[in-house]
């Protein structure tokens, strides 16, 4: 079999087009056994560049000279099956291989990761479970993120203030407070929790004494908050620079037709 041509996969992904079945195959199953080597907590190493939700906003991340790191696991295939993913792969495949091998992919996505072994970087934020980097490193992520559990927490918790640990209104996660996130810092030697999962109108904002950072990097989310979007740049763990941006004007972007799903709403 030929090796993968990955070039014209990027060169096709500019074009805003889709990859033939056979290609979107191959190309999952590839990702799938480079994730196999990665770790639960995957390092990784300065310069980079944290890039938090887009909810399907970039067009291309073309970075060749440092890292860019999408906020790690995030969704689970039931969650995507509700943001009408597989309508999309049904209309533009005409079947549901293209669903199953993306799911595929979803399900092996690395939980977190670890800049510098200094900066730690979620979707969401902490759990009672988890007090080390240790425990993160045994959870079994191929799999669909349960509803309960540490797994579930590092997913959809979110900091707040409160003391400890409060019930989250989102009916999954927790909401976390200073305390707990000052813990975990000093029991892990890191310098920062980087996070994801919520609007920011600002772009990013910073909690708990700078010890937990919020980036957003959908500009006018849901084409109405009229928010900021930022990605975080890091140079090296003590030198960071958020970079801001805004949505394309009204006359230069096209909003794809799609029907208003509950998770919107």
């Amino acid at each position: 079999m030929a090796p993968l041509d990955l070039d014209k996969y990027v060169e096709i992904a500019r074009l805003c087009k889709y990859l033939p079945e056979n290609d979107l195959k191959r190309l999952c199953d590839y990702v799938c056994d480079l994730l196999l080597e990665e770790s639960n907590v995957q390092p990784v190493s300065t310069p980079v560049t944290v890039c938090g939700d887009i909810h399907g906003q970039g067009h291309f991340w073309n970075e060749k000279q440092d890292h860019i790191l999408r906020l790690v696991k995030h969704k689970s295939p039931s969650w995507l099956y509700v943001e009408d993913l597989p309508d999309e792969c049904q209309t533009k495949y005409g079947n549901a291989n293209a669903w199953r091998y993306c799911t595929k992919v979803f399900d092996m996505l690395t939980v977190a990761a670890l800049i510098d072994e200094q900066i730690l970087c979620v979707h969401g934020g902490l759990s009672p479970d988890i007090k080390t980097l240790d425990q993160i490193r045994t959870i079994e992520r191929n799999q669909e993120i349960p509803h309960k559990g540490a797994f579930c927490d590092l997913v959809w918790s979110d900091p707040e203030d409160v003391d400890t640990w409060a019930i989250s209104p989102r009916g999954a996660g927790w909401l976390f407070g200073a305390k707990v996130t000052n813990e975990f810092v000093h029991i892990n030697n890191l310098k920062l929790i980087c996070r994801a999962h919520q609007l920011v109108h600002e772009g990013y904002k910073f909690m708990f004494d700078e010890k937990l950072v919020t980036v957003w990097s959908a500009p006018n989310y849901c084409y109405h908050c009229g928010n900021i979007a930022s990605i975080m740049v890091f140079k090296d763990v003590n030198t960071r620079e958020p970079k801001l941006f805004r949505a394309v004007p009204d006359s230069e972007r096209v909003i794809p037709p799609r029907t208003t799903t509950p998770y919107f709403l």
